[in-house]
């Protein structure tokens, strides 16, 4: 069920985030980009950077990425499972695929010995020859299809190719040479390739192995630092022809990379960052977007502060002309799709939940009626049940025995009965009357028309359902409950039937002479036959009557029985509703409590409000039972029959159609925030939230939570420089109020990406300047990587002269 109310939720908020999208206006990359992962921990940023370039860049049809791993298998599994979509260039015969892979199989088999694993790597690398064919063609082949893709793009003049490595992975050693390898064959088609490099370090998952992890990551960040210094060169053959022939690659003396971005899943602070490593993807996108975006005309021509790589370039750089590295934190305020979804689904169940548990019926009358069990209705069955008292009659053609009504007149009718009739009015009358009443009775289905009648009736009255059904089958609820009706009806029978016996027993012995009939002097045979009339009549017709309260028991003690088992039936149900509640409670509670990038007060409050504005909105349109009819709810306790998820599924389908499509939430991000603030204050309370008031606290949510993600020695180290960019409509009040927060005191460069959009807003946090040595992760790993190569471990192709020093 968890499963199925995530699924729910996130598919709302991706259809909110896309139908945003198709408003807001995509952004566009300005030149072509292709992101270079190196190694098999890389791979797992290419399913969640390929779904956040969909989602805000609207030529991501044209991006390439590039997976460089250690095998076939590490392959498929470091990119999580992605099935690589495939999108047609201009060659509309050809479908290409999205990820392209090459697996270095040759170069990494049987590197098992991780004292000298990554220094293997490095050699059979350049011994090898297969690998750099396959390279080879694999990024010529790339750059074939980026041609292909020239239409997306507003200049073909630069290539962006951003190289993705973790510290720690062993691969990483082939970082130059593969790099190096993919800038040659990419500037056979463009002018100029701005390469950058980011280098992810995860200081969390290292339980087993923090130790040779910490000692490779620094291994590979030695070699970076010597990579970034001005005078770094290289030069290898790494280009091969189709004929097998090598070419020198060489890169003459600079840094190696434009520009080194260092993200760690530890932020500045030391604290672990939420979504570890998956932030650092998406920052990525963020710094590739606002370094190549497509500027459109007005933008152009506007006095916004953009992004300028060359100027931030050089004010990370010393005066020794070493160059620093750089590190952002991203943070976002948006809509809390995922929360609203599951909180209005709650209180959706919950209006519904109560509009059944609140309707009644007021006499016991009406209930037992919508029971079928009213006196009405249980006449008619009697009338099936019963032989008619006129057959009695039949009784009269009775052979008698030969007997004056001298002989009579003294006797007790029940001895008269036994002189005339023997045992044949008892036989008789047990033939044709008893029987016959026990025969119909026990066609009696008494759970079939139950069930039958009870669902015709909430068929009929849907607002009646098992809460009405559970609670007046409740012996223990005595004064709403039908079986209390039927309990004291079947006490009466008990009394009128004991009475009746009473009776009977009084009149049988009663005395011939004391029965009122008329008698005719010397007419015997008259006189009997006016004897036996008038004793059918006293006698028999009271045992009709005895066996019809006898009778209309037994049909109650059956009903009675059959109310018993339907209270269990629909008592499951109601259980099981508020079970229900409990599960949707605790989903939507958990969601908001998980709602950590973004001001999630009072979410509970305000959309139990707009959800019953909403509901009651749609009943006064279309009726007061229409969440009730077949279209929406339909039959309830079929539903809930077919179990917890085929509910789910229809509460789900109406909130999709019918709640969450209502005009209520189709505000701003900003007007919904205000809204949700104020939720719980009186319109004339002064100590509602102002709107600036509002926008100060979201601002300072956006500042805290785009900490950048990389742990230093010293917050204000000596070349820190900052710039902050705001993601959102420049129009829109809450970015013109961020920009003008404190203007004239700010000491770091604040811009606006503008993107149309009422969904939210997002805020990058660039910051660089620091060194190698200005990382904790250095401080703290350099002690195990002097320990490992002490004893005997290598790291290193380099010799070690050529190697930076140890800071």
């Amino acid at each position: 069920m968890r499963e199925l109310l995530d699924l729910y939720a996130s598919d709302y908020s991706a259809a909110e985030q896309k139908l945003s999208g198709l408003e807001d206006d995509q952004s566009s990359i300005h030149y072509p980009t292709v992101f270079l992962y190196i190694g098999d921990e890389a791979g797992h940023a290419i399913e969640p950077m390929i779904q956040s370039n969909e989602l805000k860049w609207d030529n991501n049809a044209g991006v390439i990425y590039f997976h460089v791993s250690s095998s076939e298998a590490n392959a498929a599994s470091g990119s999580a499972g992605y099935k690589a979509s495939s999108y047609h260039g201009a060659n509309r015969n050809r479908s290409v695929p999205k990820v392209t892979r090459v697996a270095l199989t040759d170069v990494v088999d049987g590197k098992t010995d991780n004292r000298t694993k990554r220094k293997d790597i490095g050699t059979a690398f350049h011994k090898e020859g297969r690998h750099l064919a396959d390279l080879n063609r694999a990024l010529r082949q790339v750059s074939d299809t980026i041609a292909d893709y020239g239409r997306l793009y507003a200049s073909f003049d630069r290539l962006h190719l951003a190289v993705i490595t973790r510290v720690d992975d062993p691969l990483n050693v082939l970082v130059p040479e593969i790099s190096l390898l993919a800038q040659s064959i990419f500037l056979q088609l463009f002018k100029s390739v701005q390469m950058d490099l980011y280098a992810l370090i995860n200081e969390r998952e290292q339980s087993e192995t923090f130790g040779l992890a910490s000692a490779a990551g620094i291994s590979f960040l030695r070699e970076l630092d010597g990579m970034q210094r001005p005078d770094y060169s290289f030069s290898a053959r790494l280009q091969v022809t189709g004929d097998g022939l090598s070419i020198p690659v060489t890169h003459k003396a600079s840094p190696l990379f434009d520009l080194v971005y260092v993200l760690s899943d530890r932020n500045e602070r030391g604290i672990t960052t939420l979504n570890g490593m998956q932030d650092n993807y998406e920052i990525i996108c963020n710094i590739l977007l606002l370094k190549n975006r497509r500027r459109k005309e007005t933008q152009v021509q506007s006095s916004d502060i953009s992004y300028n790589n060359s100027s931030f370039k050089n004010s990370l750089m010393t005066e020794s002309g070493r160059q620093g590295f750089v590190s952002a934190g991203l943070s976002k305020v948006k809509r809390p799709n995922h929360s609203i979804a599951l909180t209005v689904l709650y209180h959706f169940f919950k209006q519904i939940k109560e509009r059944l548990e609140i309707a009644d019926l007021q006499g016991s009358k009406e209930k037992l009626s919508f029971f079928g069990l009213d006196a009405a209705a249980m006449d008619t069955r009697m009338l099936d049940l019963m032989p008619s008292e006129d057959s009695l009659i039949d009784m009269s053609g009775l052979l008698t025995n030969n007997i004056r009504y001298d002989q009579l007149r003294r006797m007790s009718l029940r001895e008269a009965e036994e002189a005339l009739f023997g045992d044949g009015c008892t036989i008789f009358f047990r033939k044709h009357f008893t029987s016959s009443a026990e025969v119909n009775l026990g066609y009696v289905k008494a759970s079939d028309e139950l069930r039958a009648t009870v669902n015709r009736n909430m068929k009929d009255q849907p607002l009646f359902s098992f809460f009405q059904v559970a609670k007046w089958t409740d012996e223990k609820n005595e004064a709403d409950s039908v079986m209390t009706a039927v309990r004291a009806r079947m006490r009466d029978l008990v009394r009128e039937i004991d009475i009746a016996q009473d009776e009977l027993g009084r009149i049988r012995e009663q005395r011939v002479d004391d029965l009122k009939f008329q008698r005719l002097p010397f007419m015997d045979k008259q006189n009997v036959r006016s004897f036996i009339r008038a004793f059918f009549d006293a006698v028999y017709r009271l045992e009709w009557q005895l066996l019809r309260l006898e009778t209309e028991l037994a049909l109650y003690r059956k009903f009675a029985a059959e109310l018993e088992r339907l209270h269990e039936k629909y008592r499951i149900r109601v259980e099981q509703m508020a079970l229900l509640e409990e599960t949707l409670n605790a989903a939507a509670q958990h969601s908001i409590r998980s709602a950590d990038d973004y001001i999630g007060q009072n979410i509970f409050e305000y959309y139990e409000r707009v959800t019953a504005a909403v509901m009651k909105d749609i009943e006064e349109k279309r009726g007061a039972s229409i969440f009730f009819e077949e279209r929406f709810l339909g039959n309830m306790t079929e539903l809930l029959q077919q179990g917890d998820s085929a509910f789910l599924e229809r509460l789900m389908e109406i909130c999709r159609k019918y709640i969450l499509t209502a005009e209520p939430f189709a505000q701003t991000f900003e007007e919904e925030l205000l809204l949700r603030a104020n939720v719980s204050v009186a319109y004339s309370n002064r100590k509602a939230l102002s709107r600036d008031e509002l926008f100060n606290r979201l601002y300072r949510t956006l500042e805290e939570h785009a900490v950048v993600h990389i742990r230093l020695l010293d917050y204000t180290h000596e070349h820190r420089y900052e710039e902050k960019y705001l993601f959102g409509d420049r129009e829109s009040e809450f970015i013109r109020y961020a920009l003008g927060v404190d203007e004239s005191s700010r000491i770091y460069k604040l811009g606006c990406v503008h993107e149309k959009r009422s969904s939210g807003v997002e805020k990058l946090n660039i910051m660089g300047g620091f060194h190698l040595e200005d990382l904790m992760y250095y401080r703290n790993g350099k002690v195990y990587y002097e320990t490992y190569l002490q004893n005997g471990y290598e790291f290193h192709t380099l010799e070690p002269a050529l190697l930076p020093d140890l800071r």
